[in-house]
């Protein structure tokens, strides 16, 4: 992309006004990348941005302007260097002020497990209203206004359903009134090595000009470089099977163990032989939840059976991973029946109930469906996560999430989530939480050899 030929367009996008609807693990670091005062990584020019922060959730609004972030996704620190660029609101009206407006909302599942498109499809409204309310008092701006959105979709949601949303609430037409992007989030919750700035961002837009206008207004910011897109469906399609690939390629290994646990070897100690080999894929059996790699999936299921294509192996995948906790909790099961312990009645220990390691995002954990599982066979259970927020756990889903480990001896352990702090647990510490003829029940390869472990 050529600095001269869009000089004025850098000028412009250089002082835009933005609002970042939707302020989770996705929106948030968004918003303070583009409020801190910095040059163009492109051009190495000043920026000097307004940014805007909407969400409904209004305890979350106030957290944030308490400087707090429960996410963990952002330091206090970066809140606070770059306050005076940007304001958090719950109130609708205030992002009128905004030319671009960037959408980081949850699309999660329903019940039958198909696209639930109702966070998206509320804010393309919200923002559908500002955007008219502009018109209608006949505000100037110097750029188009420009709708972006990095939530997760199936490739077809952003031109089929939230434009239409866009045009019949202004009553304007897309293209020649209003210009539309797609750039998928790649945010890796807990990561502090593989951050916002430092992935390639994939950029797309409604036609020409819009896909120019979101190409650099990424390209400002994200040190890694940009990938623009022929088509917005391409960059949808882009983010839809990255998370597709992992869930395939986990369902594999899951699968591996229970072939392994069948013949009596460690899954881990093979896995760690086979990546000698130079192109082999680095995976590990576990839990597959979350909101991006236990859903997506899903997103493309659906459209794909709407084209009539059945799409087997992703479906295939998908059942390996949800039977993985089940599975899980049955061979605890054989295994305490093994060594003749009672099992109604007996209190398991579970080790971790984020969705991922050193995260504190408890969205679609599958401990959740072991729990469950415990419950058929009468075993009793104490989670410890120091990490997730255990007030939310609580209303969310009844279940009490401790802290620390207690003081207590435990008969049977699930090491289900491979947190740090679980992998410093001392050999003198596992030897004081279980019993002599206990049994641990280890995902994810942190417990000592010489205990009685379990490992796939």
């Amino acid at each position: 992309m050529s600095l001269d030929k869009y000089e004025n367009e850098y000028r412009i996008f250089s002082q835009c006004f933005i609002a970042v609807v939707g302020l989770g693990y996705v929106g948030l670091p968004l918003l303070t990348t583009f409020a801190k005062t910095r040059s163009c990584v492109f051009t190495n020019k000043p920026l000097n941005r307004k940014v805007i922060g909407f969400d409904t959730n209004q305890s979350r609004v106030k957290e944030l302007n308490n400087h707090q972030d429960k996410t963990n996704s952002v330091a206090k620190k970066e809140i606070e260097e770059c306050i005076n660029n940007f304001i958090f609101t719950s109130n609708k009206d205030e992002i009128r002020k905004a030319n671009i407006f960037i959408i980081t909302v949850p699309t999660p599942i329903n019940e039958n497990k198909d696209p639930d498109l109702t966070f998206i499809q509320k804010a393309t409204e919200i923002v559908g209203e500002a955007i008219n309310k502009n018109f209608l008092e006949e505000k100037k701006s110097n750029i188009k206004p420009l709708i972006i959105y990095e939530s997760t979709v199936y490739p077809g949601v952003t031109e089929d359903i939230c434009i239409p949303i866009i045009e019949k609430i202004t009553n304007k037409k897309i293209n020649q009134d209003f210009l539309v992007g797609y750039s998928p989030e790649r945010i890796n919750p807990g990561d502090k090595k593989n951050t916002l700035t430092s992935i390639i961002k994939v950029t797309s837009g409604s036609n020409e000009e819009a896909s120019r206008n979101v190409d650099y207004l990424y390209k400002s910011i994200i040190e890694a470089g940009t990938h623009n897109t022929s088509s917005i469906k391409i960059a949808e399609a882009s983010k839809v099977i990255e998370n597709t690939q992992r869930d395939l390629n986990i369902a594999f290994v899951n699968e591996l163990s229970m072939i392994f646990k069948a013949l009596n070897i460690s899954t881990l100690e093979v896995l760690e032989a086979a990546k000698t080999k130079w192109n082999f894929l680095d995976f590990s059996p576990g839990l597959v939840g979350g909101h991006c790699i236990g859903i997506d999936p899903y997103y493309l299921k659906y459209k794909s059976k709407q084209m009539g294509v059945s799409p087997r192996l992703v479906s295939s995948g998908r059942q390996i991973n949800n039977a993985m906790p089940k599975w899980i909790v049955d061979q605890l099961v054989i295994e305490m029946a093994k060594r003749r312990q009672i099992i109604g009645g007996t209190k398991v220990l579970i080790l971790g109930y984020s969705y991922k390691e050193n995260c504190r995002d408890h969205r679609n954990s599958r401990v959740f469906d072991m729990i469950n599982a415990l419950k058929v066979y009468g075993l009793e259970y104490e989670i410890v996560d120091p990490y997730v927020d255990s007030e939310a756990c609580k209303r969310d889903y009844d279940i009490e999430i401790l802290k620390e480990i207690p003081d207590y001896t435990y008969s049977a352990v699930i090491a289900a989530v491979g947190h740090d702090v679980f992998k410093s647990i001392t050999s003198r510490n596992w030897e004081k939480m279980i019993s002599n003829n206990a049994i641990i029940f280890d995902i994810k390869g942190i417990c000592p050899n010489h205990l009685p472990v379990v490992k796939i």
